[in-house]
């Protein structure tokens, strides 16, 4: 199976957005250990505790504090530095935050991605641009049908809306601008990332986490929802891999699914949650239904394209990732390691896996 290729990132001047979040923390943490470069824009984080503050991301990157949604202020984080590669992974990730308040929401998902690429896109050399959407830009209709790359985008919450737009909006700014620079554009549609170090509000790891060590009860919405869900390894590792291939090959698609492995068991909500509860030895999880939520009852992605065009696919199950999850709560909770060296010796172990 594919994996990130050391001697390609070394050197590297990489531009990551979202670093201060956790998938962007993680991110930062491998690309700097493959040898990149990287500079990281993004707002300071809301949560108390984070990944970025735990695991010293600061000392491993170029710190940019900046607000997307602010594009002079946007295009003088950047400073007119030159960057070969841009990972953009900074978001307003949460649906029922999106609820609350929609128009921030657009204005990060989808202005913030416009005045992103336009703040890049009179350099010169830049080798390929990632933007990272999501798993919900697909028109859901509740079929059960996992979603692959060429279906109708859609969203019934401005989250998902939001992100299906910035699909748009990256689209036309690729068609319009880059395309001719020979700098390839495009989207990655990820799946439910877990993993250790995400402490958000409204995500199911960092809810139970939490319970579990204030000794409370887990309230899930919806237990008989579906999601493909996928470690944050996974997730980082296949956007990597993808990165090297748009540098590389010109013709190499413009969006791709990460998720589970094709053809795997799909996994509800209720049944992720009983492993992790378990695992951390926390209070059984409690149903307490949302009869006004807009949250998607089933979700899957079809990521067997991935595996044809890069010869990428997940290395670990959903039940491997709840186990790799809840060991690093564990080991961190105790003092164990730190987070940043529970975050190395992750990276290391999935490394070694084949």
């Amino acid at each position: 199976m594919s994996a990130p290729t050391p001697a390609f990132w070394a050197g590297k001047r990489v531009l990551l957005t979202g670093h201060t979040g956790f998938k962007g923390g993680w991110a930062a943490l491998w690309l700097a250990r493959l040898g990149a470069r990287v500079t990281g824009v993004a707002l300071a984080s809301d949560q108390d505790p984070n990944l970025f503050d735990l695991a010293g991301v600061a000392g491993h990157v170029d710190s940019r504090i900046a607000d997307l949604r602010d594009r002079d202020g946007l295009a003088a984080a950047l400073g007119g530095q030159a960057f070969d590669l841009v990972l953009h992974m900074a978001a307003q990730p949460i649906v029922r935050a999106s609820i609350e308040d929609p128009i921030a929401t657009f204005a990060t998902n989808v202005m913030g991605t416009a005045h992103l690429l336009e703040a890049l896109r009179a350099q010169q050399g830049l080798q390929a641009i990632l933007a990272v959407t999501s798993d919900k830009v697909y028109a859901n209709a509740e079929t059960g049908r996992a979603f692959a790359e060429g279906d109708a985008l859609g969203g019934k919450d401005p989250y998902s809306a939001s992100k299906a737009a910035a699909e748009i909006v990256t689209q036309s700014f690729a068609r319009s601008y880059f395309d001719k620079a020979g700098a390839p554009v495009a989207t990655a549609r990820g799946g439910n990332v877990i993993g250790g170090g995400d402490f958000s509000r409204d995500r199911l790891v960092a809810d139970i986490v939490r319970a579990g060590r204030s000794q409370d009860v887990t309230v899930l919405r919806h237990p008989e929802a579906t999601r493909p869900w996928q470690h944050v390894l996974d997730c980082v590792a296949g956007y990597l891999v993808y990165l090297e291939r748009l540098a590389g090959d010109p013709a190499a698609p413009r969006a791709l699914n990460f998720g589970p492995r094709p053809g795997g068991p799909a996994v509800t909500v209720g049944e992720l949650a009983t492993r992790a509860v378990e695992a951390l030895g926390a209070k059984p999880w409690r149903h307490e239904p949302d009869p006004h939520s807009l949250e998607a009852r089933s979700l899957g992605i079809d990521a067997s394209l991935a595996k044809q065009v890069l010869g990428f696919e997940s290395r670990l199950d959903a039940p491997a990732a709840v186990d790799w999850t809840m060991d690093w709560y564990r080991r961190q909770a105790d003092g164990a390691a730190s987070a940043l060296a529970l975050c190395e010796d992750q990276i290391s172990r999935y490394e070694s896996l084949r």
